[in-house]
């Protein structure tokens, strides 16, 4: 009997384990490892930051793998030693044929003082449901999103996040009484996409009547005078309302296993995701896959869905004794929100040389309709 040992149940991890449980006989062990007892559906966060969504409607208990014949541990990993295809929990050590990595990110509001005192880290449920209180209270004043660090994953998030706030205040009829800002650690929107994305997206902010401050990386916080102060400036910004996307970091259990340097995250081979290890995987946020343009592979569900789905087939056919021709090509797509039930979308290869090509379609209600369709879809497929 074959043991495939999976670290991590977000979108990645699901799709690995998923596929594998479909390729493979019922006797081979399928294990998922997460410390929490439910998967969280980030992209429907959004939604529940400005009010559509309630906390239950973007989680489902893990448990309910097992019904599919996936074994769940809930328990924190403690260690990985990749050489010996293992995983280490707070009261066991488990070994596998092959291993998976799909911890994702971790998001660190503490590496930037004063940043963890403010309740507006809408990349968690409880940060989201934060935004959404304060925008229930607030009457007036100024509304700022903040990118504190990049990478990040989801790159489109904080610019949906700022026209879905325009939307829902606009929807309250208070839209007057506020100002609303993106304040950015980056240069452009979604810049891999290409400068058409990139202008697009910003557009679509100025549209809307959101200011847009690129290159400005926040130094610290003042949280009790609501200021922020940036590397790049003289004097401070003050806010009333802060919705902010945390520093990303890869999570320390995989650093101290040496499969990624300090600051940096898993080098895998970019069509199988195979790490330096064999037969020990890594897919999702936790990568770092450079691109021909000098820029890394976007931080996206959508590229760690398909590359679980193309380590499974590896896992599999390598455990079947059959060829597998299954890669990951690069391809990847994105619904961006824009609020009052319009949403743009972008896809296209992200491998392609010398840059990606991507196509960006026009924005309307038939794309908004389309995410609220792949939610329900995503939950339909395993819950």
């Amino acid at each position: 009997m074959a043991r495939i040992l999976i670290a991590g149940a977000g979108v990645g991890g699901l799709s690995t384990a998923h596929r594998l449980r479909r390729l493979l006989p019922r006797t081979e062990e399928i294990v998922v490892f997460d410390q929490s007892p439910v998967h969280t559906f980030w992209p429907s966060l959004l939604w529940l930051m400005t009010g559509t969504r309630q906390a239950p409607d973007v989680v489902r208990p893990l448990a309910q793998l097992r019904e599919a014949g996936i074994r769940v541990v809930q328990s924190p990993i403690t260690a990985i030693v990749p050489a010996e295809k293992t995983l280490v929990t707070a009261d066991q050590s488990w070994s596998g044929d092959a291993l998976v990595i799909a911890l994702g990110a971790d998001v660190d509001s503490g590496a930037i003082p004063g940043l963890a005192e403010v309740p507006g880290n809408f990349y968690t449920v409880a940060g989201a449901q934060a935004v959404w209180q304060q925008l229930h209270d607030i009457e007036q004043g100024r509304i700022i999103v903040l990118i504190s660090r990049v990478p990040f994953k989801c790159p489109a998030a904080p610019y949906e996040a700022a026209m879905l706030i325009d939307g829902a205040l606009r929807k309250r009829r208070r839209r007057d009484a506020f100002e609303i800002e993106v304040w950015a650690a980056e240069a452009a929107p979604m810049a891999v996409a290409g400068p058409a994305v990139s202008q697009a997206v910003v557009d679509a902010l100025a549209h809307r009547d959101i200011r847009y401050h690129p290159n400005h990386t926040v130094d610290r916080v003042d949280y009790a005078a609501r200021q922020l102060i940036f590397k790049e400036r003289q004097d401070s910004v003050p806010y009333d309302l802060l919705a902010y996307v945390p520093p990303h970091c890869v999570p320390p259990v995989v650093t101290a296993a040496g499969l990624a340097p300090l600051g940096g995250w898993v080098a895998v081979d970019r069509h199988t995701l195979e790490t330096v290890y064999p037969n020990v995987f890594a897919i999702g946020d936790v990568t770092g896959i450079p691109l021909a343009l000098g820029k890394p592979l976007p931080k996206a569900g959508v590229f760690a869905y398909r590359q679980g789905e193309v380590v499974a087939e590896t896992i599999a056919a390598r455990l079947l004794g059959r060829p597998s021709a299954e890669t990951f090509d690069g391809q990847g797509e994105c619904f961006i929100e824009m609020g009052q039930g319009v949403a743009g979308f972008a896809r296209g290869n992200f491998y392609a040389e010398p840059t990606p090509t991507i196509r960006a379609y026009r924005s309307g209600r038939h794309w908004h309709a389309g995410k609220v369709a792949f939610e329900r879809q995503w939950w339909a497929r395993w819950w």
